[in-house]
C-alpha cells in the first residue's frame, strides 16, 4: 500500500475507473430536511447529484429521496457524509411536524434548544425546526428575552424589567423559574410592569393555572401571554392544550429527535 493510499483506495482500485449510481431511500415515514446541505457537500465530494426531493417534502417508507452518481469512492463517502446530514435534520423536523400536529390550532408551539446545539449544526438544526412546521423563536422579532440569569444578575424581575424600560416599542419576555407564591408574586409583578409574555420555565403544568387565575384576579390577563417549557414531551402537547397557555417550548423532544431512518443502495454502473 502506497502512503497516500488508504485502505478504501485499495479495496475499490479494480473499480476505480468505473461511474455508479445510487440512492438514498427512507426507512420510515417522516418530514425531509438537510438537502439544501448536499449541494455544497457534493462540490467537496466531487459527486453528481441527479436528483433531489426539496426539504419540507413529507416521504413515505422505500421513498428515493437522492439520486447521485460517482466514483465507487465518492459515492462510499458520500454514503456517510449525505446520511449524516439529512438524516439528522429530517429527524428533527419530523419530531417538529409531530408536535405541531398535536398542538392544535390555539396553541402555539416553538423549539428554542437550537441554540444550545454545537455552533457547527445550529443553523441545521433551527432550519429543520422550520421545515418541520414550528417557530424557533417564541416571538417574531424585535423582542428582548430576559431569561434568568439576566434577572438573577440584574438583581429581580423589577430591575430586570427596568432595564428594558426605554424598550417599549419590542416585545418584552421574562423567564420565570421560581416556585409557588414566589412564581406568582413574579409574574404580577412582571405584568404590572409591562412584560409582554410570561414564560413558566418550571416544568410544572399546575403552574400555568395558578398564575392564570393571579393575572385574572388583578385584571392583567389581557395585556400578557403566557408561555411554557421545562422537560416538555410532545405527547404532554395534547393535556397542554386544555390549559390557559398560549405558547409552549419543546427542546429536547425535539432537538434530540432520533434520526429519521435511510440508507444508501447502490443502483448500477453509469
Amino acid at each position: 500500500m502506497k502512503p497516500e493510499q488508504g485502505l478504501r483506495d485499495v479495496i475499490l482500485q479494480p473499480v476505480k475507473d468505473r461511474k455508479y449510481r445510487a440512492a438514498i431511500i427512507a426507512g420510515e415515514p417522516g418530514v425531509l430536511s438537510g438537502t439544501r446541505y448536499l449541494e455544497q457537500a457534493s462540490v467537496a465530494l466531487r459527486i453528481s447529484i441527479v436528483k433531489c426531493r426539496k426539504d419540507r417534502t413529507r416521504v413515505k417508507t422505500s421513498d428515493v429521496i437522492v439520486v447521485v452518481e460517482g466514483s465507487a469512492k465518492e459515492i462510499a463517502v458520500a454514503e456517510e457524509q449525505f446520511l449524516g446530514w439529512i438524516s439528522k435534520a429530517s429527524g428533527i423536523a419530523t419530531a417538529a411536524a409531530k408536535a405541531r400536529a398535536a398542538a392544535g390550532k390555539r396553541m402555539k408551539v416553538v423549539s428554542g434548544a437550537w441554540k444550545k446545539m454545537p455552533p457547527p449544526i445550529k443553523d441545521m438544526v433551527r432550519q429543520a425546526v422550520l421545515d418541520g412546521g414550528l417557530q424557533f423563536r417564541i416571538s417574531e422579532p424585535p423582542f428582548i428575552y430576559l431569561d434568568k440569569n439576566y434577572v438573577k444578575i440584574l438583581g429581580g424581575v423589577k430591575k430586570a424589567l427596568q432595564s428594558v424600560d426605554e424598550s417599549k416599542s419590542v416585545t418584552s419576555i421574562i423567564q420565570l423559574k421560581s416556585e409557588g407564591q414566589t412564581l406568582l408574586a413574579e409574574s404580577l409583578l412582571a405584568a404590572n410592569m409591562g412584560a409582554n409574555i410570561i414564560m413558566i420555565d418550571t416544568g410544572r403544568k399546575e403552574d400555568i393555572e395558578e398564575v392564570d387565575r393571579a393575572l385574572r384576579k388583578e385584571w392583567l390577563r389581557d395585556r400578557v401571554k403566557i408561555a411554557f417549557g421545562g422537560s416538555v414531551r410532545i405527547e404532554d402537547l395534547i393535556d397542554l392544550r386544555r390549559k390557559p397557555v398560549e405558547i409552549v417550548d419543546i427542546g429536547r423532544a425535539i432537538v434530540d429527535a432520533p434520526l429519521l431512518d435511510m440508507r444508501m443502495d447502490v443502483l448500477k454502473k453509469s
